[in-house]
């Protein structure tokens, strides 16, 4: 009479297993199930760990930044010239918001208007024309209406119209001079993301879609130094940099992507953590910093610098040198230095690299922290002259993946290249089509020469056989 599972047997059948071989199956299934668990509760708490510290790191601005009271405004405002710089008297113009028309404004004796608003957020201000002098008018480019972007109460804006007699028209060629050295601009701000992508890829064979959200962070830290804290932005930049290396660079690889590795984590796993880091990330930095673009105070509305055609701002000339310094100082570690050597003897062969003596973490790490300093200040340029908000690194990340590519995969010449020609295409083609469309155009570029050439500008072709 049978008893119990497993305690007796019916005579004359035979059985697969005995009652101590069923026992062994069930404790290794129990095993290799409490195995699986372990390792899948020490991800999240790698994530966990990671967002923490995210957390406490970011969370100083919540705490000290303070909400503007009710009464508080800021006014836009400006004054009115004709070709001869002396005042217009009676132009109006007009003032909207995202949504309505808000009210009408008439410049005085001595040509001055303003207007105050009691709200953060985007307007316009429209010039009519109409009601210009004969034979005045705006400039080529100008145009009617100018965007106002209110970071913060409690400023004063200015806003230009510029007028000339009839409309003053600017040559093809001032015209392209201007593009190209802001194309160029813009190239070097995704060279320095680029190259870092591109440096993480090589070494690890990762990609990050999370590396756009470092612009993003080293953008707010720039912010946070300069405008919370108090410092001076030539100050606040350099602090804001080492912040981001020890965040973006360090904490991110020791608490995230080396658990990931030690574990053996596919490649393929890991890019859609990268995804999904970049989300969290991302709305991590609209919970704490809110979803207005911010601004540098010290640096706003500051007037140009003429060099024959070209009109460039000083603070562009200053963040566009230290950029350039950067790349330099980035690729003489990669071919001069012994971590740069054994960086780039990684990514050629990382078992044979370990064996020859390389401490292959470590070299990780050290790409891990440049990668995090050259995409930070990035963002960092991208602020100075445009405000920075939480959208900003996927906004760009787009055109960063596309210079890679273009470039070459896993080549830091390539992403410099790329990077450039990304940079002025977006500008030049402004010559021929809609500035709406600029970026498009540049992707488009992209695909036909990856048609012809997969591998990219500079990228070798992989062997096959």
């Amino acid at each position: 009479m049978i008893t119990g599972w497993g305690l007796a047997r019916i005579p004359g059948i035979s059985y697969p297993l005995d009652v101590e071989e069923s026992h062994l199956i069930v404790r290794s299934v129990t095993k290799m199930k409490s195995t699986e668990n372990r390792s899948a509760n020490s991800l999240f708490t790698s994530l966990g760990r990671l967002l923490v510290i995210f957390t406490l790191a970011l969370l100083t601005p919540l705490l000290l930044s303070t909400q503007a009271s009710a009464e508080e405004v800021t006014t836009f405002g400006g004054t009115v010239l004709d070709s001869a710089k002396k005042p217009l008297e009676g132009v109006v113009l007009v003032v909207r918001d995202t949504t309505s028309e808000l009210g009408t404004v008439t410049t005085d004796a001595e040509g001055r208007w303003s207007y105050s608003v009691e709200k953060t957020g985007n307007y316009w201000v429209k010039l009519d024309v109409n009601t210009l002098p004969s034979g005045q008018g705006l400039t080529e480019g100008a145009g009617e209406e100018k965007k106002v972007i209110v970071f913060s109460l409690g400023k004063t804006l200015t806003v230009l119209f510029p007028i000339g007699e009839g409309a003053e028209r600017v040559s093809n060629f001032d015209r392209t001079m201007q593009l190209v050295v802001d194309g160029a601009i813009l190239g070097l701000v995704i060279a320095l993301a680029a190259l870092g992508l591109n440096l993480v890829f090589g070494t690890t064979g990762l990609t990050n879609f999370a590396h756009g959200e470092m612009l993003t962070l080293g953008g707010l830290l720039a912010y946070f130094f300069s405008a919370v804290v108090g410092l001076p932005v030539i100050a606040a930049i350099p602090v804001a940099i080492l912040a981001a290396a020890f965040i973006g660079g360090f904490l991110q690889d020791r608490f995230l992507w080396k658990p990931l590795r030690r574990r053996g984590t596919g490649l393929i796993a890991m890019l859609v953590v990268s995804i999904g880091f970049a989300i969290l990330v991302r709305y991590f930095f609209l919970f704490i910093f809110g979803g207005d673009t911010r601004q540098l105070p010290q640096y706003a509305g500051q007037e140009g610098l003429t060099f024959g055609p070209v009109s460039i701002t000083p603070k562009s000339i200053i963040t566009t040198s230290i950029g350039i310094i950067l790349l330099v100082l980035a690729t003489l570690w990669l071919l001069r230095t012994r971590m740069g050597k054994a960086s780039r003897a990684v990514a050629d062969n990382p078992a044979l690299a370990s064996a020859s003596g390389v401490e292959v973490e470590r070299v990780i790490r050290a790409v891990w922290i440049l990668s995090a300093i050259l995409a930070s200040y990035a963002g960092m340029m991208i602020t100075v002259n445009q405000g920075v908000s939480f959208l900003m690194g996927q906004d760009n990340l787009l055109l960063i993946f596309a210079a890679v590519t273009l470039g070459g995969l896993g080549t830091a010449n390539g992403a410099v290249v790329g990077s450039l020609v990304i940079g002025l295409f977006i500008q030049l083609s402004t010559l021929v089509i809609p500035t709406e469309l600029k970026y498009v155009g540049a992707l488009f570029v992209l695909i036909v020469i990856l048609l012809v050439r997969p591998q990219g500008i500079l990228g070798k072709k992989d062997r096959v056989g």
